[in-house]
């Protein structure tokens, strides 16, 4: 198997200390587990531009497609992703802001199902468990299986040394993504991440090739095969999930015509 540790801080601090234990203990776990890093700060990623290109046209049209395309790439080709994102005034640091922004087009186009994460945080006093869940509710929307947080308060500015009691929560943590990521199973997607994807699903087709504001959301739900799925079909989903998401998808498909999303061209 393959793990992919993205770095979403400026510097390998208290965070990047805590990740390196995750490392650890999963190598303890699985010694034949390949890993890759990818530091956010030596990609030279520019601002996202808020261009909507890749809203309107697709991602491949963003003008900064090739950095974020071998991050996509990545992601693809690992079988779990370790994000290590500092807490920075009880959110994530610009790095990890700009790198999610970039990546803003998958909430109405979804991918990356079959994936799961673990999200690292550390807070010198108060904070961490905040970005881990705005993270966590980022990965999901992008198409993530399932998240795994490992938020700590470190009480430390650059000399964090892990106390007995963090060290118990990251194995604990750990072993629970691991065991997850190696049985390869798939969870069933929450409610919450139903609405969207039945939402943008039942309004794709106002955007389709040739109507006023056609956009890239008019060809990716009927190119992907999802036009017709409640959810990615090799994700299991309940009877009562189904429904829950047909709803939604019945709701988008009667109002959409009323509240046509524009973008400047």
């Amino acid at each position: 198997m393959k793990c992919l540790i993205i770095n979403g801080s400026p510097r390998k601090g208290n965070t990047w200390a805590l990740t390196m234990l995750v490392k650890e203990n999963i190598q303890k776990l699985a010694p034949d587990m390949e890993f890759e890093e990818i530091q956010l700060k030596d990609l030279d990623l520019p601002f996202c531009t808020d261009c909507s290109l890749c809203f309107r046209k697709g991602h491949l049209y963003c003008p900064h497609h090739e950095v974020m395309q071998n991050i996509m790439d990545k992601i693809s080709e690992a079988d779990g992703v370790i994000l290590s994102v500092t807490c920075y005034q009880f959110n994530v640091p610009a790095l990890t802001k700009n790198f999610a922004d970039h990546m803003c087009f998958m909430l109405h186009r979804p991918r990356y199902y079959n994936k799961k994460a673990l999200i690292v945080s550390t807070a010198g006093g108060y904070g961490a468990n905040g970005t881990t869940k705005y993270m966590e509710g980022t990965f999901r929307g992008w198409g993530f299986n399932k998240c795994y947080q490992l938020p700590v308060n470190s009480i430390s500015w650059n000399n964090y040394k892990p106390t007995q009691k963090d060290i118990e929560k990251c194995r604990k943590v750990t072993e629970k993504f691991y065991n997850d990521l190696s049985s390869r199973k798939l969870h069933p997607p929450k409610f919450g991440i139903l609405i969207p994807f039945n939402l943008f699903r039942g309004m794709s087709k106002d955007y389709k090739p040739g109507t006023e504001y056609e956009s890239r959301d008019g060809t990716y739900w009927d190119e992907s095969g999802l036009a017709d799925k409640t959810y990615f079909p090799l994700v299991p989903l309940p009877i009562h999930k189904r429904l829950f998401g047909n709803m939604f998808y019945f709701i988008a498909k009667k109002v959409s015509g009323k509240m046509i999303v524009t973008y400047k061209k």
